[in-house]
């Protein structure tokens, strides 16, 4: 978990209202069948993206952050189903045949994975595998493909890039290799880029220095940014929205410097005291009683109501995600003037 130093600045929003809706997702479900029955990993999820506007998908592990990246992305596995609706640019894009698939994820959408090292093949050099995507994808010569990934390897602050590309990934840094990765992700200029826990297995250091990169190339190539994550410390700086999810539900969704400084839910708020602050040196470290629930055996109601203080009886019945404020929603039946 990144450590986040609490100011009086707040997250600064992008302003995109003009710029038209890149990425409109409605009531998208994901259920997988299993022998002891359907799980559904991503229930009735809505939120929208513009260009060069980065949205925050945070929760816990098994909230169903990662299956939502999978499902826009067409990665799920066998047993997998979806429903609702994703257009990206207008169009349709859940369930599309292989071809049309691969060619948007060729060209319109990419996506970072959590280990780097996984990611990149440890038998050929990175500069290979850079130059592959623009050979195959962009049909580029291979000396063309090879000063295209020598640019991109620069843009992503990689010191010596002409050298790095003749090297294997285990002569890189965790760091590096996730540059790697990063600039792989860009080389055919994507419209999304899907970041899955990209700083994971990072220190807190080089944690930092690839949210600012990130930053850095949102700006320079206006590319919408999707940033899953379990802590709110590490999109504090990036993401313009937030989407907190939990137990496959949209718990709140809002513009980062409320979910950060009014947060409305008290998953959010639990969350938000569970992040490490530089200004509370010696002070015990806040968690979330309990643990995440099964996804077959679901309480009745609000899936928080067993580990939230405020619950009472009517959280035994569901509560139904309510716009209040502007671009904000959230699903609790606690008014958000009584939380504290």
């Amino acid at each position: 978990m990144s450590t986040i130093e609490h100011s009086n600045s707040t997250p600064q929003a992008a302003d995109t209202s003009a710029t038209p809706i890149l990425l409109d997702v409605k009531d998208l479900r994901v259920t997988f069948g299993t022998p002891d029955g359907d799980v559904t990993a991503v229930n009735d999820l809505n939120f929208d993206l513009r260009a060069g506007e980065t949205l925050g998908i945070v929760g816990e592990s098994g909230s169903g952050k990662s299956q939502t990246a999978f499902a826009l992305m067409g990665l799920l596995a066998s047993n997998g189903r979806i429903g609702g609706s994703a257009k990206f640019n207008g169009r349709e894009i859940l369930n599309l045949p292989p071809k049309q698939l691969n060619k948007l994820r060729a060209e319109q959408i990419s996506m970072i994975f959590q280990d780097p090292m996984t990611s990149l093949n440890p038998y050929m050099k990175v500069g290979e595998q850079l130059m592959e995507v623009l050979v195959q994808h962009k049909h580029m010569s291979r000396s063309e493909a090879f000063e295209g990934s020598v640019r991109m390897l620069d843009a992503v602050k990689m010191p010596e890039a002409r050298k790095r590309m003749k090297m294997y990934p285990h002569e890189f840094s965790g760091g590096m290799r996730q540059r790697v990765m990063i600039a792989m992700a860009l080389l055919c200029s994507p419209k999304l880029l899907i970041a899955d826990e990209p700083t994971t297995a990072l220190d807190v250091t080089v944690q930092a220095q690839i949210m600012t990169l990130l930053n850095e190339l949102k700006r320079e190539f206006n590319t919408a940014i999707i940033m899953i994550t379990h802590d709110l410390g590490v999109v504090a700086g990036i993401c313009d929205k937030v989407l907190v999810m939990y137990a496959g539900r949209t718990m709140e969704y809002g513009h980062a410097r409320d979910v950060f400084y009014r947060p409305s839910h008290p998953y959010s708020i639990g969350l938000l005291k569970a992040v490490p602050r530089l200004d509370a040196e010696g002070e015990a470290m806040l968690t979330i009683p309990g643990n995440p629930p099964n996804l077959l055996r679901l309480p009745k109601g609000c899936p928080f109501q067993p580990r939230c203080q405020y619950a009472t009886e009517i959280c035994a019945t569901t509560p139904s995600l309510e716009h209040f404020g502007e671009g904000r929603m959230r699903a609790c039946f606690k008014p958000v003037e009584e939380l504290v």
